[in-house]
């Protein structure tokens, strides 16, 4: 049974289909890149996964339950993690305090056990603590715990994001252009934590635009363009596909590659 499971998935804004017919899956232990130009669907895709939007038609499972009509923070709750396009941290709060918030999303003390601060309470926030110290270790901010969000580099604020996700024990991380404004070194160092990311045992699906990062690191690549699928492979297959070029290169490509 696939990690994700999507069957002519449809997403329709009044008489715009964003994603149209789209069918694809994720098996556990893989790195899948979604790809294609702006506006192709790529990230209405992930609200679909992530619960912002609910399929117009089609299904959509996670291991083997159906995500369609489940508000996010359920989704959250089964295993799924994600970032965003544009970095959405709590920039006037520390690093490790926006670390300690994707945590929470498996605490148990409730709202009055936080105020009388009970001893279970504290055991529990001392555990998210520890936990979040882990996860900024493992993306390179160990140094940064006590720095707010607002003052780290750009490249840094990226990571932390991330570490975000990871806090909430996904099976599944989907990162949505996690590469985007990088430079050359910082998309390496991406390229690098992405594969640590996949050892450590999770599964991940990225959106991205960075094509070395994307050939270097992916296992499969599925294609959209105006919202369906065009093309679904190897990284080696994905970049000798004709329909991919044209898509990214416009309606000329094609002769170019016929005369090349």
């Amino acid at each position: 049974m696939a990690l994700v499971e999507a069957t002519k998935t449809t997403m329709q804004f009044g008489g715009l289909k964003a994603v149209n017919d789209v069918s694809m899956h994720i098996e556990e232990g893989e790195i899948v890149a979604l790809i294609g130009p702006n506006g192709a669907g790529k990230t209405t895709f992930f609200n679909m996964l992530t619960g912002i939007y609910k399929p117009t038609s089609g299904s959509l499972t996670f291991s083997g339950q159906s995500v369609s009509g489940k508000k996010p923070n359920q989704i959250c709750r089964m295993g799924i993690a994600r970032t965003f396009q544009n970095i959405r941290l709590f920039a006037n709060m520390t690093t490790l305090e926006n670390v300690m918030v994707g945590r929470h999303t498996r605490s148990k003390a409730g709202p009055w056990q936080a105020v009388l601060r009970t001893p279970g309470f504290k055991r529990e926030e001392a555990a998210t603590v520890a936990e979040a110290l882990k996860r900024l270790q493992f993306v390179g901010l160990a140094d940064k715990a006590n720095e707010l969000a607002k003052n780290l580099p750009y490249g840094a604020q990226r990571r932390l994001e991330i570490a975000r996700a990871l806090a909430t024990e996904p099976q599944l991380l989907l990162l949505d252009e996690p590469a985007a404004g990088m430079n050359p070194q910082e998309s390496a160092d991406l390229t690098r934590l992405i594969g640590r990311i996949r050892t450590s045992g999770v599964t991940v699906l990225l959106i991205e635009h960075d094509m070395k990062v994307v050939m270097d690191i992916a296992d499969r690549i599925y294609v959209l363009d105006f919202g369906e699928l065009i093309a679904e492979g190897k990284p080696e297959e994905i970049q000798k596909d004709p329909k991919v070029i044209v898509a990214y290169l416009g309606v000329g490509a094609e002769a170019m590659l016929a005369q090349a």
